[in-house]
């Protein structure tokens, strides 16, 4: 029998149908065991699951809210309640606001080695660390997952990571991150899944390997994954989660797509630089640059490990610049507090935020005007961080302790830190589960008045004829297209969301014009170039841009989750045959595009030249995407 990776071997026990894994690029269907949104993406999941009649969800699945926390005004508390009485009606645990941040939540409660999870939100594969195949989608794949168990997507590449040594000179598991993005880039990760191995692992603890395949959704990689080892055991028996070990790793003799070696011994404190996780510098070449806000946290940096040599860094000194800080859980919270690090930090003059996303979403935390801001988060977007004018460099909890310390970028000391080991903290009571069947159909969903239906979209035309309303570079991202920050308690509502949030940080004409090109019957067009649709996974960047008109994306090369969202709004994602002809087309162009036969030949017709399109969309998208999108699709063809 041939020797298989770890990937491989999760994948065929979760084929549907059974049998062998096809070649990498061929479509397959797993079955999963967890699928869960957060509340940025949570009540639109929960809106369409509900449009598909689904009465109860069939596998494991979690509401948790982690993003939109700042009750200012009723959005926010309405949408919060309306996603626990949905929880409560179709059998969905919720995890009420506090309790802590999805990905880390996730990891101390749920994650077993060998699942599959599908959850919305691109850091799903933040579970990777515990020898689980978790990967991130768009609200409506996480619906469909949650009513039926199953999930389609293309069989990935297995790239192996060899690591070896272990980590030292003041080098934390981000700098093994931010090493592979300065590998491999932003997109040098599309279609793959990486599979960390070697002797190196056995020195990272869990929460050390879940940083690691957190960031991996940066090089737009499908997921990442460790081995479940020892060190996997001895974090669920902390947990109190004994039970759910086993131990999982590749065969000897797997053969991957490639193999990528990281001796850890030799790392060094690493920074990317804004505006992108794939602007990796070393921080030796950064040392005194003034900064003016550090930010710690994130489902990325937020464990007891992370903060607790965070705080051990800042103990008995102040710190020079505005310090802020978000624990990953309630639990990483009270574990604190017991080593009596809350009061470390409190000294210490750091300001102690809500356990949730926060800053890193742009939920409060922005820096000052022009400022610089230290974050060992994820992602460092233009204007990601609520301030037009500021920048964002990201980096690791001891490179933001020595660096709030002294008010500027600071290489702290190559001895490893060493903090107190105290027992985990338990906080499943926070959890609201699910009611029997029988109670939770008595149960009154209740919605609030910023809470609106599903728009109702068109099927596609024999042809789209319209107009370039926005001509774009090269890694366009979701904050790009639709904004989060000050917009998010708008999600519930497609309308306002759409026209008061996309690309206004692009064209703040842009949902105007596109009103009003729609309403002049004209079918809108985006035209762009490569790693279109980066980042978050929120499918409100195809859900809006479609209610304002748009029917094509025609770009270089698209991002894996966008790609999926855009079929299932009916928009027709689209690829240059040959990328010199982006040239060719200028924005506001008059365009049309033969979309009658999308298995054949595709054009776009502009100026008298016709210029030739790939699909981007796999053959079995042709009927959700001549359907006007995968919703009405799912309501003729759902048998329950």
């Amino acid at each position: 029998m041939k020797p298989l990776s770890l990937t491989e071997k999760i994948l065929q026990e979760h084929l549907v149908d059974g049998g062998t894994l096809p070649a990498a690029g061929e479509v397959i269907k797993i079955k999963i065991d967890e699928a869960f949104t957060q509340d940025a993406t949570g009540t639109m999941c929960m809106l369409q699951l509900e449009a598909m009649g689904v009465d109860r969800v069939k596998p494991l699945s979690v509401n948790f809210v982690d993003h939109s926390m700042l009750q200012v005004g009723f959005r926010n508390p309405d949408d919060h309640e309306y996603l626990r009485t949905v929880a409560e009606k179709l059998g969905i645990i919720y995890s009420p606001p506090g309790t802590g941040i999805c990905h880390f939540l996730n990891m101390e409660n749920f994650v077993k080695p060998g699942m599959t999870g599908l959850g919305a939100d691109s850091h799903t594969v933040n579970a990777g660390g515990c020898g689980a195949i978790f990967m991130g989608a768009g609200g409506y794949d996480i619906a469909l997952a949650m009513a039926t168990g199953n999930y389609s997507m293309p069989m990935p590449k297995v790239v192996k990571v060899n690591l070896t040594g272990a980590l030292g000179n003041g080098a934390m598991a981000m700098d093994v991150i931010l090493k592979m993005l300065e590998i491999n880039g932003v997109k040098g990760g599309k279609g793959i899944i990486f599979e960390y191995a070697g002797p190196g692992v056995a020195s990272l603890s869990l929460t050390e390997r879940a940083t690691i395949t957190n960031m991996g959704a940066e090089m737009g990689a499908t997921t990442s994954i460790f081995p479940s080892d020892e060190r996997t055991k001895e974090f669920l028996e902390s947990r109190q989660r004994g039970g759910d070990y086993q131990a999982l790793s590749a065969d000897d003799g797997a053969e991957y797509d490639r193999i990528i070696d990281i001796d850890l011994s030799a790392l060094e404190p690493m920074i990317a630089l804004y505006p992108s996780p794939g602007n990796v510098e070393k921080v030796a070449d950064h040392v005194g640059t003034k900064i003016h806000q550090v930010s710690v946290g994130s489902c990325t940096n937020s464990s007891y490990e992370n903060i607790a040599s965070f705080a051990e860094i800042l103990k008995g000194k102040r710190v020079k610049v505005d310090t802020l800080l978000y624990p990953g859980s309630r639990a990483v919270a009270m574990q604190l507090a017991e080593a009596g690090y809350m009061t470390t930090l409190l000294a210490s003059g750091v300001r102690v935020q809500e356990n949730g996303c926060g800053a890193c979403i742009g939920q409060g935390g922005s820096p000052v005007s022009n400022g610089l801001s230290l974050r060992t988060f994820n992602r460092n977007f233009p204007k990601r961080s609520g301030t037009e004018s500021a920048q964002v460099h990201l980096v690791s909890p001891s490179i933001a302790a020595a660096s709030a310390l002294t008010g500027e970028i600071t290489l702290p000391s190559s001895e490893p830190v060493k903090f107190k080991d105290v027992p985990q903290m338990i906080d499943t009571d926070s959890f609201i589960m699910p009611l029997p069947p029988e109670e939770a159909a008595k149960v009154e969903v209740i919605r609030g008045p910023n809470i609106m239906a599903l728009p109702d979209f068109d099927p596609l035309p024999e042809k789209l004829t319209g107009e370039v309303l926005l001509k774009l570079g090269d890694n366009i991202s979701t904050d790009d297209i639709q904004p989060a920050g000050i917009f998010l308690p708008l999600r519930s509502n497609v309308k306002e969301y759409a026209m008061q949030a996309t690309f206004n940080q692009v064209d703040p004409s842009f949902s105007r014009r596109a009103c009003e090109h729609r309403d002049a019957g004209g079918h809108g067009i985006i035209v762009g170039r490569e790693n279109y649709g980066q980042g978050s996974s929120r499918e409100h960047a195809a859900l809006c841009p479609r209610w304002l008109g748009v029917r094509a994306v025609v770009v270089a090369q698209f991002a894996r989750i966008h790609v999926a969202n855009l079929v299932n709004f009916g928009i027709v994602p689209l690829t240059f045959a040959d990328e010199a002809d982006y040239d060719k087309i200028a924005q506001g162009d008059t365009v049309s595009i033969d979309v009658s036969n999308l298995e054949g030949d595709l054009f776009l017709e502009v100026n008298g030249e016709k210029i030739a399109l790939n699909p981007a969309f796999e053959p079995g998208d042709v009927a959700t995407l001549k359907a006007g999108g995968a919703l009405p699709l799912f309501k003729t063809n759902y048998k329950g």
